[in-house]
């Protein structure tokens, strides 16, 4: 079950086969959630209105949920407002459709706090809080950081664990501090140490996790994530949810199957600029280019 915003609850279809949401998360995250990408008008503004419908076009095609303003939200190159307003489009075009989990980082706490408030504001089911980038943060600061997020909404929060972009990683004594914050109920892990992320969902079994790169979405599965945020599932929603419910079916050989055929689009989708594959291979609201100049197109059985 989720809270709606009317206070109503709304059954939600659960994991069989798949791994469980953690029992403190009270949305139940799972399954597919795309990390849906911003548009941007000719003049480098932000088209409102497409990022919206392209949120709506991959909820559409079976997305369990939606997270805008990650990784390939561009959120850091957005003015704030910018980044308010994205949270603000999205929510309302999805509504009670299925979970928005807002991305609010930024560096600074004082900011991510102001992107929480706004998003909690506007709607948002929950948020995602990225480690402050650029500098560096260590075991009290991440602490720190993540307990006033907290702190501030009444909101479920999850973490965004990508250190190869942030140059911080939490170690996994830090992560049992921040498990100890009440209303903070999963973590999004794109850092690829399996491990690392084994070890996190072992001491950590009544939070959520996510695997947060297409190159593990199978592998997340096999170590207990409950679901995956996919880039993949920006331009294909439909493959990366097959994989998902192959999986949560019980057809694992299935599942890794899809899970080559997704390799083969990421690679697709890698030629040329950073996230210009993700960015371009959509064409136009609710339409997809099939990748057929890369030789690549999904054919579902």
């Amino acid at each position: 079950m989720r809270p709606l915003k009317d206070g109503a609850l709304v059954a939600w279809t659960m994991a069989n086969n798949a791994p469980e949401p953690g029992a403190d998360d009270p949305l139940g995250v799972h399954g597919v959630v795309p990390p849906t990408v911003t548009a941007f008008h000719e003049d480098e503004s932000v088209d409102y209105e497409a990022t919206a419908a392209h949120a709506r076009f991959v909820v559409d095609n079976g997305a369990h949920g939606v997270f805008p303003l990650g990784t390939n939200g561009e959120f850091p190159l957005l003015t704030p407002e910018e980044c308010d307003g994205v949270v603000e489009a999205v929510v309302e075009e999805i509504g009670d459709d299925a979970p928005v989990i807002a991305g609010v980082g930024a560096p600074s706490t004082r900011q991510t706090v102001a992107h929480a408030e706004h998003a909690e504001k506007v709607g948002a089911d929950g948020v995602v809080v990225v480690t402050p980038y650029y500098y560096p943060v260590d075991h009290d600061a991440a602490v720190t950081h993540y307990r006033r997020v907290a702190e501030t909404v009444d909101l479920p929060v999850y973490v965004y664990h990508i250190p190869s972009k942030t140059g911080n990683s939490l170690s996994l004594d830090t992560l049992d501090a921040l498990a100890d914050i009440e209303n903070l109920v999963g973590l999004k892990d794109s850092s690829k140490d399996v491990p690392w992320l084994g070890q996190a969902i072992d001491a950590h079994p009544e939070m959520t996790f996510l695997a947060g790169s297409d190159s593990l979405l199978f592998p997340g599965l096999e170590v207990g994530c409950a679901g995956m945020v996919s880039a993949v599932a920006n331009v294909f929603p439909e493959l990366v949810v097959d994989l998902y419910e192959a999986y949560d079916e019980g057809d694992e050989e299935r599942a890794r199957e899809l899970q080559s055929e997704v390799y083969d689009v990421r690679s697709a989708l890698k030629r040329g600029p950073y996230m210009a594959g993700v960015k371009t291979a959509p064409a136009g609201v609710g339409e997809l280019t099939r990748l057929q100049d890369a030789g690549y197109a999904y054919v579902k059985d």
